[in-house]
C-alpha cells in the first residue's frame, strides 16, 4: 500500500507518535528554509505501522512501514511526497523514511520471523543511500526480514534503475512485492519483469462490486503466484466479508482495519508466523543482447528482411487488448529503421500499451508520442540487431534477428532471426532491452 494513499489520511491516526523537528532558523538574512529542507536535514519523519496476518491462522505475519510529515501542512504523506518532489529532494526523503522505518523496526526487537515492508520512490533508485544513513540500512539487512515495495509507475519511470535496484536488493537477501496490482491494468504487464516475491492486491479489487475486470485480474495474478510461487496479500480488509472475498482470491496475508490501524508497534507481535515467499528467479548469466538470449534455446533461420516484416507486425498487434495491456519493445538497429510509418504506428500502438520503448543508434528519448527511446553506444551489439517483443499478463513472444552484414538493398537484408512464445525467454530478452532505457 502506498504511503500517498494510506487509509482516510493522518487525522485518523490519533495513535501515531508526535513528531520531533529541529528549528532551523535563515542565516545571514537568506530565506529560512522549507519545510522539507528542515526536516532533511534533522533526519526526522515519522513513522506507523500496520500488521499483517496470516488469513487461515490470524497469526502476525509482518508490518507495513508508512511515513507521516510533522503535524501541519506536510503530515498527510501525499502532501509531504509531493512538496519533495518539487524541491528535488523526494530520493533523499525516501531514504530518510526507509531508514526511519528500518531504525525503529529494529529497535523495537520483536520477533526476527517478522516481515517488515518498506516503500521505496522510483526516484531514489539511482540515488545513493546518504552516508549517515547506511549504518541503519546494514544493520537491516543483518537483523530483518526486509521486503521492498515497488509499483508499475517505478517500471515505467525508470525501468532499467528498478531493475537494478531489485537486483540489489535480492542480493541483500530482501524480498520485493509490487503493489497496487488492479489499480491499473499496466501493473498486470510489469509483474512478470519484476517476478516479485509478494503481489498485492489494491483495495478495489476487495471492496468493489465483482466484475469482468476484476476477474480478469484476479486470474492474472493467480496465474503468476502458480508459475512463480508468489504469496497473493490483499489489502483493504475492513470486514469479515472482505477478508472471504480477499481468500477467495487466493489471498494467504491480509491487512487493514479490520486486524490493525496504522500506529505505533506494540511491544509484543503475539503468535508470529513467517510470510512465505516466491517468486525470485534462479540466479543465471545475464545475456547481452535479446539474440544472444533466444538463439542459445532455441532454433535459428536465416531470411531476408522483407519475408521478417510481417512477422514483425503481427508481433506487435498479437498481444493488443485494452484491457489487457502489454509492454512492447523494438529494437530498430539505428534511428534511419525508425521511419515516420514506424513512428506513426508505434505512437498508435502506445495509446493501449503498458510501455512502448524504441531503441537504436540516435534514437531520441521520445521517438514518438507515448513511446520511451534509447540511443545505442558505438560498441552496443544491439546495434547488429532488430528486435520485436511484446508481452503481458497472458501473451508473451518475440522475434530477435541479428544483421548478416549485407550491403545490398535494405529489403534483401539477410538476418538469422528466431522467434520464441516461452514466457521465460520472452521476459529475459526483454530485460536486456528495458535495462538500457533511460528514465523519462
Amino acid at each position: 500500500m502506498r504511503q500517498t494513499s494510506q487509509g482516510p489520511g493522518p487525522d485518523a491516526d490519533s495513535t501515531a507518535m508526535p513528531a520531533q523537528m529541529l528549528t532551523v532558523p535563515g542565516v545571514g538574512g537568506a530565506a529560512a528554509p522549507s519545510e522539507v529542507e528542515v526536516l532533511l536535514r534533522s533526519r526526522r519523519v515519522r513513522t506507523v505501522y500496520q500488521r499483517l496476518v496470516d488469513l487461515a491462522s490470524g497469526a502476525t505475519v509482518g508490518f507495513e512501514a508508512l511515513t507521516r510529515g510533522p503535524a501541519g501542512p506536510l503530515e498527510a504523506p501525499s502532501a509531504l511526497f509531493h512538496a519533495a518532489y518539487g524541491e528535488g529532494r523526494v530520493a533523499e526523503l525516501d531514504w530518510v523514511a526507509r531508514a526511519s522505518a528500518l531504525r525503529t523496526a529494529l529497535d523495537a526487537g520483536l520477533d526476527r520471523d517478522l516481515s517488515w515492508f518498506v516503500n521505496t520512490e522510483p526516484a531514489s533508485m539511482r540515488t545513493a543511500c546518504p552516508p549517515d544513513l547506511r549504518p541503519i540500512v546494514s544493520a537491516a539487512r543483518e537483523g530483518l526480514r526486509v521486503v521492498m515495495e515497488v509499483t508499475e509507475r517505478a517500471v515505467t519511470a525508470d525501468p532499467a534503475a528498478l531493475l537494478a535496484g531489485v537486483e540489489r536488493a535480492r542480493a541483500a537477501g530482501w524480498s520485493i512485492a509490487l503493489d497496487d496490482v488492479g489499480a491499473d491494468p499496466a501493473s498486470l504487464a510489469m509483474m512478470p519483469f519484476l517476478r516479485p516475491d509478494v503481489i498485492k492486491l489494491d483495495l478495489r479489487l476487495i471492496q468493489n462490486r465483482p466484475s469482468l475486470e476484476i476477474a480478469r485480474t484476479v486470474n492474472a495474478v493467480l496465474a503468476q503466484s502458480e508459475r512463480t510461487g508468489a504469496t497473493i496479500l490483499a489489502e483493504g480488509i475492513e470486514t469479515a466479508e472482505h477478508a472471504d472475498i480477499a481468500r477467495a482470491m487466493g489471498a494467504t496475508v491480509g491487512q487493514g482495519w479490520l486486524f490493525d490501524r496504522p500506529g505505533p508497534l506494540p511491544a509484543a507481535a503475539g503468535l508470529v508466523t513467517p510470510l512465505a515467499t516466491g517468486g525470485a528467479p534462479t540466479p543465471r548469466g545475464a545475456p547481452a543482447t535479446p539474440f544472444a538470449a533466444v538463439a542459445a534455446h532455441r532454433p535459428v533461420n536465416r531470411t531476408r528482411k522483407d519475408l521478417l516484416l510481417p512477422m514483425s507486425f503481427h508481433l506487435e498487434h498479437a498481444g493488443l487488448d485494452p484491457n489487457e495491456p502489454i509492454v512492447l519493445l523494438g529494437c530498430f538497429q539505428h534511428t534511419g529503421h525508425f521511419t515516420p510509418m514506424t513512428r506513426h504506428r508505434y505512437a498508435d500502438l502506445a495509446r493501449t500499451a503498458a510501455f512502448v520503448g524504441a531503441l537504436g543508434a540516435g534514437m531520441p528519448v521520445a521517438p514518438a508520442p507515448g513511446v520511451r527511446g534509447a540511443d545505442l553506444a558505438d560498441d552496443d551489439p544491439l546495434r547488429g540487431e532488430w528486435n520485436v517483443i511484446a508481452i503481458g499478463s497472458r501473451f508473451a513472444g518475440a522475434l530477435v534477428a541479428r544483421d548478416c552484414g549485407d550491403t545490398g538493398p535494405d529489403a534483401a537484408r539477410r538476418f538469422d532471426y528466431a522467434i520464441t512464445h516461452d514466457r521465460d525467454l520472452v521476459i529475459e530478452a526483454a530485460n536486456t532491452l528495458l535495462t538500457r532505457l533511460l528514465p523519462r
